[in-house]
């Protein structure tokens, strides 16, 4: 009798916590990239997280570069075009957020606005966030 008890008390205390405004939002949720490819796993070692602003100019094709870990950006600002080698393509917009491909060659290209990303890297150790 005592655990649906403290089941009850929990779930209230939860819901009660979310009264006072607070609003959560899943923006991704995905076991593959973009491009339909599923992630593996994660480099093994120490796991290491990293969150960077990134700011790319207006009218910039960025390198072609892999990613040796799964990363998620999301677009605070302008508008971005991911690219794969073998020419497909994912535009992403203001708010929007994409899974990006591990060890697979891409690139980003933007417009007449530029893009400011926040980009979240799962890696490990000194692996690092992308390779030509």
């Amino acid at each position: 009798m005592m655990k649906p008890i403290l089941l009850l008390v929990s779930l209230l205390l939860f819901s009660s916590a979310h009264a006072d405004g607070v609003q959560s939002q899943t923006l991704l949720d995905s076991e593959h990239s973009w491009d339909g490819t599923p992630y593996r796993q994660y480099p093994t070692g120490t796991p290491r997280l990293r969150v960077l602003k990134i700011t790319v100019p207006p009218h910039t094709r960025l390198p072609w570069h892999r990613h040796p870990m799964p990363n998620a950006g999301y677009l605070l600002a302008g508008s971005i075009t991911v690219e794969k080698e073998d020419g497909r393509q994912q535009r992403l917009q203001q708010g929007e957020v994409l899974a990006e491909m591990v060890d697979t060659r891409h690139r980003g290209v933007t417009g007449d606005d530029g893009a400011v990303l926040i980009v979240f890297y799962a890696g490990s150790g000194e692996l690092p966030l992308s390779q030509p």
